[in-house]
């Protein structure tokens, strides 16, 4: 059927076919050239981290959702349709503005008023030289207590918002920090300073979609509620010390439990 084959004879049939199969080649060989340049396209504009989050942030059950005035108590119920990118939330305004000095509230775990949060449980803390300093908050501290092993990124590496900030190993689990915002990283912190990260972000950046005030308490005691049910199986030991503040090393206490669906709804990597 192929002019390179001995006794090939051109006749109409053969070219209707060999016309067919060349163009199902071209097709195929387009498809695939076009996908290698969407996908390298992807990585040089940042988008590849954005569409894996988009991805993840849709397989979250309706309750781990919640709006941030919900949390702050500015409405009864409303659930986020926007991968909490406050940025590009249209209704965003229509809820007045956000105190960011409010007194504290004893939730279980601290927090500060002077950090903005990530509901991947990283803080926020701008410098003075513009940079802007990343790390674990006290629940996923309480949650995770001693990591095993910590991968950072390189100095001068880039970390994409929503994407993975750092790696991290506990009791054999894997656990993916994600990124409150992008930037270059400048410098990074071991065990003595706690974890985190130091970058310098992509242009002047919009904050807007990170948690702060009165927002801070109510997804900090959504986020312990959660914890509670995912741990509350027979046998299991309280997760609250004396004084109803979160248990530390809950990975140490509670080895038995399903880390892998508590460790994905804490750090959003369902």
């Amino acid at each position: 059927m192929f002019p390179w084959t001995d006794g090939y004879h051109w006749s109409a049939t053969h070219i209707i076919f060999l016309s067919l199969f060349f163009m199902v080649v071209l097709v195929i060989f387009s498809t695939f050239v076009s996908a290698v340049w969407r996908a390298a396209s992807d990585l040089r504009t940042h988008r590849a981290a954005k569409l894996c989050w988009q991805k993840n942030f849709a397989d979250l059950p309706e309750a781990a959702r919640h709006c941030r005035h919900q949390l702050a108590g500015r409405v009864a119920s409303r659930t986020c349709d926007n991968a909490f990118d406050c940025r590009q939330c249209a209704n965003y305004t229509q809820f007045g503005s956000l105190p960011s000095n409010v007194p504290t509230k004893n939730v279980g775990v601290s927090y500060s008023d002077k950090l903005l949060y990530h509901r991947g449980h990283t803080w926020v803390r701008p410098e003075r030289d513009g940079t802007f300093s990343i790390g674990l908050d006290e629940f996923a501290n309480h949650v995770i207590g001693r990591p095993d092993s910590v991968e950072f990124p390189r100095s001068l590496d880039d970390v994409e918002s929503d994407g993975i900030a750092w790696r991290m190993t506990k009791n054999g689990y894997e656990i993916r920090v994600r990124a409150p915002l992008g930037g270059t990283v400048i410098s990074t912190g071991g065990p003595d300073e706690g974890w985190y990260l130091k970058i310098l972000p992509h242009g002047q950046p919009n904050l807007r979609h990170l948690l702060h005030g009165q927002e801070v308490p109510g997804w900090l005691a959504a986020e312990i509620d959660r914890l509670h049910l995912q741990l509350s199986m027979p046998g299991a030991e309280h997760t609250l010390a004396d004084g109803g503040m979160l248990m530390p090393n809950l990975m140490d206490a509670e080895p038995e439990a399903d880390w892998d669906t508590i460790l994905a709804a804490t750090f959003l990597d369902s």
